[in-house]
């Protein structure tokens, strides 16, 4: 509404729509039911469908008809995409969904409605909640409780430290990197690559650390959308700790409906396969980001049909007999083909991703080039942040700095943690990656 207000209308339209769906959707029955819902679904997609990948849609119709000597009438529209359409999106019609499933009652007082589509914390980039969670906790009165307040700070400290110490320090290096992929060496790109991961890992679970520790000062509880997703030790399990509500969104609204994996096995493989490609297609009106999802989704299915070769290699190399390095190899197998399909989510261009492609596997001029201090700094931020997410994931029980006993440890942690915001933060007003989504 910033840059134009008569934005706000798309959200004062959908908001309408799905408040009057839910209700007729409660009240009627048989295939009345199936109609509103159906027309709350065309009015969300719809509007995401304009709004996102119209233009995308038209650039592609243009070139085809080119390749056949015709030209495409369709006018090109000079739109902006409004920030976190498709998150709010998503949420409204996880609304309307649950009423028609049965799970959620529908909402009677508007302005509670209007709330849970428009809960600024997570408004702009998630978590995507559902009606089960939010709506009860509108209706209950939340006195002020310190602890409470605290606690979200604390929560709110560690996800600035993430997007303005680890994601928006390493942006410098792979903005350099990625900018002009054909005039960098594949030291650079491979450093841009891996820098990447950390990148939107820090960038966006910092955003959710911001946005659940705000809800929670205010006495709301938000899901949690990331498990430590670095430790991961296959891409299966990568996906269970990744933007976690989005995950179990396509899972519960497409993947289910579409059969499963109860169907048989073409069809379960194809069913993957959707939904990686739309979960690609949702991040952007872009190639590359399709790419990038038919990428995982070839990941995911691979692993199912190679598991029990990979289980006979491990069992007859006897790498289970050494839990540790065994672990270790697999997070470090699955981090790296993470890494490598989101060349395709960085890079500008299907033709950028596939020269950053055949540079690195060119296996040379592997110099290592650039500013020295940027790329210090870019290792200092990643080794503090792997110590604390490392000493979270496998050493929950044992001594803790920021849950201390003493009330002066745990301030002088998080005072630290303040003044490595103040020090090593980059205050140039970066935005989010996942405002654009």
């Amino acid at each position: 509404m910033a840059f134009v207000p008569i934005y706000i209308l798309i959200l004062g339209f959908t908001i309408v729509v799905d408040y009057f769906a839910g209700i007729l959707i409660e009240q009627a029955a048989g295939k009345k039911r199936r109609f509103f819902l159906v027309c709350s679904l065309i009015a969300n997609i719809g509007i995401l469908a304009v709004f996102k990948y119209y233009n995308f849609l038209n650039d592609n119709i243009t070139f085809l008809l080119k390749e056949v000597g015709f030209s495409n009438p369709v006018p090109y529209l000079s739109i902006l995409l409004p920030i976190g359409l498709s998150f709010h999106t998503f949420q409204a019609m996880s609304y309307t969904i649950e009423v028609y499933r049965g799970n959620q009652k529908a909402e009677r007082h508007f302005g509670l409605y209007a709330l849970y589509v428009m809960f600024y914390p997570q408004l702009v980039a998630g978590p995507i909640e559902r009606p089960q969670n939010l709506l009860s906790q509108f209706r209950k009165k939340h006195d002020f409780d310190s602890s409470r307040v605290f606690e979200g700070l604390k929560i709110m400290v560690w996800g600035f430290f993430k997007k303005l110490v680890v994601a928006d320090r390493l942006a410098i290096y792979v903005n350099s990197a990625y900018d002009n992929v054909g005039d960098q060496n594949p030291m650079t790109l491979l450093l841009g690559t891996i820098f990447f991961s950390f990148q939107i890992y820090c960038d966006f679970s910092g955003y959710s650390d911001i946005a659940i520790g705000t809800a929670k000062v205010m006495g709301f509880d938000l899901m949690t959308n990331f498990k430590r997703p670095i430790f991961a030790k296959s891409t299966g399990e990568f996906w269970k700790r990744w933007h976690i509500s989005l995950s179990t969104w396509f899972k519960d609204y497409l993947y289910f409906p579409m059969g499963g994996n109860r169907v048989g096995i073409p069809r379960w493989y194809f069913n993957l396969m959707v939904v990686f490609v739309v979960s690609g297609l949702w991040h952007g009106a872009n190639w590359t980001y399709i790419i990038w999802g038919a990428i995982n989704g070839f990941y995911l299915i691979s692993a199912i049909v190679t598991k029990k070769y990979t289980d006979k290699f491990n069992m007859v190399t006897g790498l289970l007999k050494y839990p540790r390095f065994h672990l270790l190899l697999q997070v470090l197998i699955t981090f790296s083909l993470i890494a490598f399909s989101r060349i395709f989510f960085r890079a500008r261009s299907v033709q950028d991703a596939i020269t950053v492609i055949k540079k690195l596997f060119s296996f040379k001029d592997y110099g290592l080039t650039g500013d020295i201090k940027i790329l210090t700094y870019s290792f200092f931020v990643i080794i503090i942040l792997v110590m604390v997410e490392f000493k979270k994931e496998f050493y929950k029980g044992s001594f803790t700095l920021s849950e201390h006993r003493l009330f002066w440890v745990r301030n002088a942690y998080y005072s630290f943690l303040v003044i490595l915001i103040l020090l090593f933060g980059v205050f140039d007003g970066g935005q989010f990656i996942y405002f654009q989504f």
